[in-house]
This record gives C-alpha cells, structure tokens and sequence, in this order.
C-alpha cells in the first residue's frame, strides 16, 4: 500500500510541476543527462541530409515550417508552439537530446519512435542541423 500511495504522488506531483511549466508559460523542455550522451550514428552526408529532408517535408514542416522556424501552418494554433528548430538555442543542443525529443514527444508535438525508424529519426536530425540561422 505505501509503494502505491509514493507512486500516486509521484504520478500527482510531476502532473502538478508539468502544468505549472504550462501555465507559467515555460517552453523549456530539456532532455535527460542519458539522453544527451547519445551519439548520431547515421553519417551526415549528403544521402543522408537528403533522406532527412525528405522525412521533415512529410512529417514535420506542417508544424515547423519549410525553413524550420515553427511558422507552419498547423502549428498557428498550437500552444504551445514549434519550436524554431534554426535558433541558436535549438542548434546547440545534441544529436542525443534532439533525438530523446523526437522519440518522446511532448504536448501537441507526436512521438515518431514508432513512425520513423531509428536511421529515419537520425536523418532527421542532420537535416534539422542544415537550417541553422
């Protein structure tokens, strides 16, 4: 009985901290320490870029925008909103924690760990590090 009422405040408590980032506005959304330790182990040559592209104009740019700028048509009513995947901030993230990102989700924002096969996901990733501002 006592591991069910920790795990229910657990469960209750990380509802409560979620929302409050929510409500206070907080976008922030960082990836584990694990995560981001992660290497891209799909070359970023040019097939692979291409491949990549290819994935984000299907899946992605409706949200993110053709130029990655979170100014995507189905992502005008979201809230929150895209992220504009060319900021500083974005880019200086790891492959690891943009990958933790893109296999979890958050929000209105889809996990693609079941869409996308992981050489996909990795593709991905370095497409998104061509759109640097």
């Amino acid at each position: 009985m006592k591991k069910f009422t920790f795990l229910l405040l657990l469960l209750v408590g990380s509802l409560i901290f979620y929302s409050f980032n929510y409500q206070n506005g907080s976008n922030e959304w960082k990836a584990p320490e694990t995560a981001s330790k992660v290497k891209n182990p799909v070359e970023a040559d040019a097939k692979n870029i291409a491949l990549g592209k290819k994935i984000y104009n299907k899946m992605c740019w409706s949200c993110h925008g053709s130029n990655g700028a979170g100014d995507g048509p189905a992502g005008a009513s979201l809230n929150p909103k895209p992220a504009d995947l060319s900021t500083t901030t974005f880019q200086q993230q790891n492959d690891g924690a943009i990958f933790w990102k893109i296999n979890t989700g958050r929000g209105t924002m889809a996990s693609f760990e079941n869409s996308l096969s992981e050489e996909q996901r990795w593709a991905v990733i370095n497409y998104l590090r061509t759109l640097k501002k």
